[in-house]
């Protein structure tokens, strides 16, 4: 069973574009491997659904409730863990807790993440993570 973080435009795709893609990753993520989701992502998911949705709080809760997943804390980098350099400051944080919390995927759709070239985690998007692990 692999650990895999999921990125905020991934939960926005999967809670507001219901698409045949995004139902197959789910599928596909929940059949052998652990969700795991930080506080950072979580945060940035409840502000982008509540500014750009209009979605009420316990909405989001109740989408949150159903959806399994692993809690993790977000690390902060504090210059003691050498991460490669990104080019959106604001996505630090995510990779920083990628990798202290060692995930063994993390999916996105941030071409400043897919552009990395990581060891651990191993940086895919939805459908290379479909196509990677789909039976």
């Amino acid at each position: 069973m692999l650990r895999v973080m999921l990125d905020t435009n991934i939960l926005v795709s999967m809670a507001f574009y219901p698409a045949p893609t995004v139902s197959r990753f789910f599928g596909v993520l929940h059949a052998d491997h652990k969700a795991v989701l930080c506080e950072y992502v979580i945060d940035e998911f409840r502000r982008i659904a509540q500014q750009k949705f209009h979605v009420h709080d316990s909405v989001i809760e109740t989408f949150l409730h159903k959806f399994p997943y692993e809690f993790v804390a977000t690390s902060q980098p504090d210059g003691s863990l050498a991460l490669p350099k990104i080019l959106d400051e604001n996505d630090a944080p995510i990779l920083a807790t990628a990798i202290l919390e060692d995930v063994d995927i993390l999916v996105t759709g941030d071409k400043d993440f897919l552009v990395l070239d990581l060891p651990k985690p191993k940086i895919m998007t939805m459908a290379e993570f479909i196509e990677a692990f789909a039976s």
